[in-house]
């Protein structure tokens, strides 16, 4: 049975390194949701970079658009523009009334947590859910945590 694990970063090289080492160990179905929110300086909340800054489309984006399968900048009403990769970004570019919370829903996280995720991504926090076999949630979980991913769960 397919379950998903989701969890959210304060900071986006963490995030990163989760990708990375998921995609390692070769997690395929992996989609990270990502706030367009920076100070005067240009830096995303307590992360080093930022997920849609000229670093990161440059370098790392770049390589973990093709990694994450898919990716897309959307502008969502209620939170302002994102970074979407993976199989959620293609359901959000269709979620005009849901937004993040909806798609979500529809991917198989439950409403009152998908509302909690949206949340975080508001608050310019970075959202990753991996898509995985019932008997291998424990390691995404694991990978999560060592990259200091918060609230992870499984579905």
């Amino acid at each position: 049975m397919e379950k998903r694990v989701i969890g959210y970063f304060k900071d986006n090289g963490k995030a990163e390194e989760a990708l990375r080492e998921c995609k390692e160990k070769g997690f395929n179905e992996i989609s990270i949701l990502g706030n367009e929110t920076r100070d005067q300086t240009g830096i995303s909340g307590k992360g080093g970079s930022q997920l849609t800054s000229g670093t990161m489309t440059g370098g790392a984006i770049g390589g973990l658009a093709g990694l994450a399968m898919g990716a897309g900048a959307l502008v969502i009403p209620g939170i302002g523009p994102i970074l979407a990769l993976g199989p959620l970004a293609a359901a959000l570019g269709g979620a005009v009334t849901g937004g993040v919370a909806g798609a979500l829903v529809d991917y198989g996280i439950p409403e009152d947590r998908s509302n909690f995720y949206e949340s975080k991504i508001k608050e310019g926090n970075t959202v990753m859910v991996v898509k995985t076999d019932e008997g291998k949630t424990d390691e995404v979980a694991q990978i999560f945590r060592g990259h200091e991913a918060k609230d992870v769960r499984v579905h």
